[in-house]
């Protein structure tokens, strides 16, 4: 064998067995990382195609069908929110200690309540320092629309919490509706003029409700507004969230006799992850239709960029410092764990959030990334998200408190230290009350303009942005959610330990078999199988213990 034959014989084995490892490191970080990196690919993309596509001026038809692959993402998520919260809270808090379910939902409230005032702060700080109202124009037309008072809005909360029909609750929330009346029955005839009449036209986002309008009438009628019962055509998730909590909390006192509804909960939650599982490899394409649809709605971005620039970077920055800064630095100070670690296990569902604008359809994913990739107990996990998908709105808080101030700012109005104080408060409560749905902080702004006197007709001055904004802050609550879960499942580690089979022959494992053991040792775990195994053939409780 000559001397070169040697030399490349020796090149081809460097490099078979360097191209060898490449693949292997290739193969793993694919395993990984694979849908994560489709999935950013892909939101880089939907905002690329969107602003190339907007250069056709494509009629509302074709943008319909072009945003339909993203509109079938959003269903299909949305498909399964209400079997994920149902199942989730039943079997989690009925495989539970009652002194430990209770000492987790006194913590994980407290802790939603003071993150949210510190969003509310941190926004405040910011507007009254940037002062973004002083850029911003106002419109000299407006929209006379009549919105629900603050009053009307909280009663209307509450009555979500306890809903009349729970199959109506999947689909349907209760919603206050004003309906215009004419209070004057006759006008009075005046010489040489002539009177028109008064017409109602149908709204055009629920053709029930009646706007009036006016044609040259003089002199105007008096006009009252009557509230009336509605429905708005999204699903109440506080409703079905109270009611699941309920009903996990009796089915754990209930013992034995509640053992086969908690076994068919958990059946079902565990066939949700499944199909989770196969439908996140559809996601990337939905996300790339989804933004790039949205982007193509939009109005002239130079023109909102000169009216409302200043604005949008508030709320991101505040967003930023609380999301970025705040939530992890108490993560860290808390679990003296690595908050960026935390959090690039959950990156996907943030990805979610960010192309869907709503945290209630992200619930899945951020279950499944907290599950799988931080290893977040399945009981503590089951038990926060829901009900932070549902009164912890860190980003909704802060961007209301922002765009009050700013409305405010638009109409050199002078708040006083009491009134951005009713604002704070205000818009913590608010955004317990916004449902995880796109855009809904819009509702609850109500609430917060009505606390300190500001005009409600001034939500339109902030639309134009409100959908790109909606998606920064819903990124901020799943966030939220997620650290939360973290922190919880450290503080309450000790309250969900395994107990020794001495002092508890049958203990909460025996009862419900499907309960996460993943804090077991591996021998602890064959033992249990054993122990259920003779349990399943002979009727009669084995406790095996290791000697």
């Amino acid at each position: 064998m000559t001397m070169w034959e040697r030399v490349r014989r020796a090149l081809l084995n460097s490099l078979s067995t360097t191209f060898l490892h490449v693949w292997k490191w290739v193969r793993a970080f694919w395993r990984k990382n694979g849908l994560l990196t489709l999935s950013m690919l892909s939101v880089a993309t939907g905002c690329l195609l969107g602003f190339l596509l907007r250069a056709l001026e494509m009629t509302e038809l074709e943008k319909q069908y072009f945003a339909f692959p993203g509109e079938l993402l959003m269903r299909m998520l949305k498909m399964l929110i209400l079997p994920l919260i149902t199942s989730s809270l039943m079997s989690g808090l009925a495989t539970m200690d009652s002194k430990a379910c209770g000492k987790m939902g006194v913590i994980t409230i407290t802790y939603y309540l003071w993150t949210t005032f510190m969003a509310v702060t941190v926004g405040i700080i910011l507007v009254v320092s940037i002062h973004p109202g002083a850029a911003a124009q106002k419109d000299n037309y407006s929209v006379g629309k009549m919105v629900l008072s603050s009053a009307d809005a909280l009663l209307d909360l509450i009555r979500n919490m306890f809903p009349s029909n729970l199959i109506e609750a999947s689909f349907q929330q209760y919603r206050s509706v004003l309906v215009p009346v004419v209070k004057s029955p006759g006008f009075p005839k005046i010489p040489g003029k002539s009177l028109s009449f008064i017409y109602f036209a149908p709204d055009d986002e629920n053709p029930e409700i009646h706007r009036p309008v006016f044609l040259e009438l003089t002199p105007s009628p008096e006009m009252t507004y009557r509230t009336l019962p509605g429905t708005s055509n999204e699903m109440n998730v506080l409703g079905i969230v109270i009611f699941s909590a309920t009903i996990g909390l009796l089915l754990g006192k209930m013992g034995e006799r509640g053992t086969p509804l908690v076994n068919v909960c958990q059946c079902l939650n565990e066939a949700v992850m499944k199909i989770v599982s196969m439908a996140v490899w559809y996601f990337p394409f939905g996300i790339v239709f989804l933004i790039a649809g949205k982007i193509l709605e939009m109005e002239d971005p130079s023109v909102i960029g000169q009216k409302l620039g200043l604005y949008a970077i508030t709320v991101v920055s505040g967003l930023a410092i609380h999301g970025l800064v705040l939530l992890p630095l108490l993560f860290a100070l808390i679990t003296k764990k690595n908050p960026f670690a935390f959090i690039q296990g959950i990156l996907q569902a943030l990805l979610i959030a960010l192309a869907t604008s709503s945290s209630s359809a992200t619930l899945p994913i951020t279950l499944k990334c907290l599950l799988e990739n931080n290893g977040i107990d399945r009981r503590v996990a089951r038990f926060v998200l829901p009900v932070g998908a549902t009164i912890n709105m860190d980003g909704t808080a802060l961007y209301e408190a922002v765009a009050a101030i700013f409305i405010a700012q638009v109409n050199e109005y002078d708040l006083d230290l009491g009134q951005i104080i009713t604002i704070s408060i205000t818009a913590t409560a608010a955004s317990i009350g916004a449902a995880g749905i796109p855009q809904s902080g819009l509702v609850t702004m109500v609430i917060v303009l009505t606390s300190v006197g500001l005009p409600t007709d001034d939500i339109t001055l902030i639309i134009a942005v409100d959908w790109a904004l909606d998606r920064f802050r819903t990124m901020t609550n799943v966030l939220g959610d997620a650290l939360a879960a973290g922190i919880i499942a450290h503080v309450c580690e000790k309250d969900f330990a395994p107990k020794p089979p001495a002092q508890d022959p049958v203990s909460n494992m025996d009862k419900f078999p499907s309960v996460e053991t993943s804090h077991l040792h591996p021998k602890d775990n064959v033992i249990e199988m054993i122990e259920e195994t003779l349990f399943d053939q002979t009727g009669v409780h084995y406790n095996i213990c290791q000697v």
